[in-house]
């Protein structure tokens, strides 16, 4: 299976969209964890480091983009893979 043992963190402020992508990523076998926020975001990978983050572009306060920024400039986090989601047309 690919997800056994593959931890993945999905940031988004809206719930219903966080629990869907965690939703449909833990029936693949993958730890999902979630964050609202991006002060949240930083927290949980300074927990645990995750093997992919799942990363809302506009989120309140610290933007999606300004916790990439912060992720890729520490030498600890800054090959994790990200894939940045938006709902904005």
């Amino acid at each position: 299976m690919p997800g056994v043992n593959s931890h993945i963190l999905v940031v988004d402020d809206e719930p219903d969209i966080s629990a869907l992508v965690a939703y449909h990523l833990a029936r693949q076998a993958y730890r999902v964890r979630t964050a609202a926020d991006g002060s949240e975001a930083m927290r949980a990978v300074e927990a645990e480091r995750p093997d992919l983050i799942v990363l809302d572009q506009m989120l309140p306060g610290v933007s999606g983009l300004e916790v990439m920024a912060e992720l890729r400039r520490r030498p600890e986090t800054q090959d994790i893979p990200i894939i940045m989601l938006t709902a904005r047309r």
